[in-house]
Order: C-alpha cells, then structure tokens, then sequence
C-alpha cells in the first residue's frame, strides 16, 4: 500500500491525545483509502490529558514486561526485552524498524524486538488528532501512526518519537529540534530521528536493573 502524496494545508502535532479507549475503528480496519480530505491543526501544546495518557501508556506497556520476566524468573536482567507487533501498520513497516534500530542503539536497559505475544503494537490510519501513545486499558499499549502527518512531517521522526513514550519519555513540544520528544514544535523542517543524550539517559535510568524500573518515577521532562 502506498501512501498519499497529498500537500498538507495545516500543521499536525506528534503525540497528540489519545483517550484510554479501545484501538480506533480506522486502525482496526487499516484504511487504504489514503489521507481523508479534511484536515486538524495542532498548536504543540500538550495537556495535562495527554501526558496522563502517555504515562498510562508506558506503565502498560512495562506491566507487560514485568508479568513476563514474573512468569519466567531466569530472563531476569540487566537488559529487559519489550516486544512490538507491526503488522497492523505494514505501510510503516520501514520506518518501525528503523526506529527499533535507533533506540536499540542509544539505550542499553531496554531493547525492542519484533516478534509474537507482543507488550504493544502499531497501527495506521487516519485521525485528526495526527499520530499518537496510548493504552488499551488492557495492560498494554499501541502507537496510532495517521497517514496525513507522516505525509508532512519526516516519518521516522515520527515513528521514534512516539516509540519513546514506550519507553517512558513525554513530549517537550517547546524543545529544539535535536530533541527527539520535541516532536512537531520545531516544525516540518526538522528530521532529526535520534534522541538526545539527556533522553538516553533518562530512558537507561527508567529501565535500569530491569522490573525495578517500577520503583523509578516515569515522565521527567528532559530537555
């Protein structure tokens, strides 16, 4: 499936708020009709709500974790492995990967892999309120990846971005582009898919000794 080409008219925000609901329709059944014709604006402020999602998000996807190094003590380490599903977002399946490679590379806590019995999953579609973390009430999360953003801004910019609420980071919409969680505020321009040393390190202190990480307050704004 190829993705519109279509010039955006308005500005979409990464990150955007997500209610703690079921995954949304449009996901589900994987649109391929392309972006829709109308369009959102988002002025990069994030809320209260969407850093509460984002945090609800990250402690699902941790108590995924946690329940299976509890189901199988001896994998247990320094390192602990969170699985993630993309074949719900298969028109992202190169920029997931790519985004996998980039986070598995900065952080040594916490490596992602792709594979079954999943702690999150991807989907695509098209929602006005752009690409987004949340949780499915569950206990484990999804990363909604719409169309129409990843037409206008750099996709695996996008895909890495929300991939570190996963990990445990919030969004800084206020920060500079060398700033991964910054997300859309520094604007189309901006592709850099790499986050930076503070968020490294904030990602490693989260995930260090493994399920201690839940001793560890989540959602620190990093800058």
């Amino acid at each position: 499936m190829t993705r519109s080409t279509m010039v955006l008219s308005a500005a979409l925000g990464l990150g955007l708020t997500a209610a703690l609901t079921a995954v949304p329709a449009s996901a589900v059944a994987l649109d391929h009709s392309g972006p829709a014709q109308a369009t959102a604006t988002s002025s990069y402020v994030g809320s209260a709500t969407e850093e509460a999602n984002n945090k609800a998000f990250f402690e699902a996807v941790m108590k995924s974790a946690k329940a299976k190094l509890a189901a199988k003590p001896g994998l247990a380490a320094a390192t602990v492995t969170v699985t993630y599903d993309a074949s719900r977002a298969p028109s992202f399946a190169t920029e997931i990967a790519r985004s996998a490679q980039i986070w598995n590379s900065s952080v040594r806590n916490i490596q992602l892999r792709s594979g079954s019995n999943a702690d999150f999953k991807y989907y695509e579609g098209n929602d006005s309120r752009g690409s987004y973390a949340s949780t499915d009430g569950h206990g484990r999360g999804y990363i909604f990846l719409d169309y129409r953003q990843n037409e206008q801004y750099d996709s695996t910019r996008v895909t890495a971005h929300e991939t570190g609420h996963v990990l445990g980071l919030p969004d800084h919409y206020s920060g500079p582009c060398s700033e991964l969680m910054s997300g859309g505020g520094p604007g189309p321009s901006c592709t850099n898919p790499n986050p930076n040393a503070a968020e490294r390190n904030r990602v490693n202190q989260l995930w260090a000794n493994g399920v201690k990480a839940f001793d560890k307050a989540p959602f620190t704004k990093v800058h």
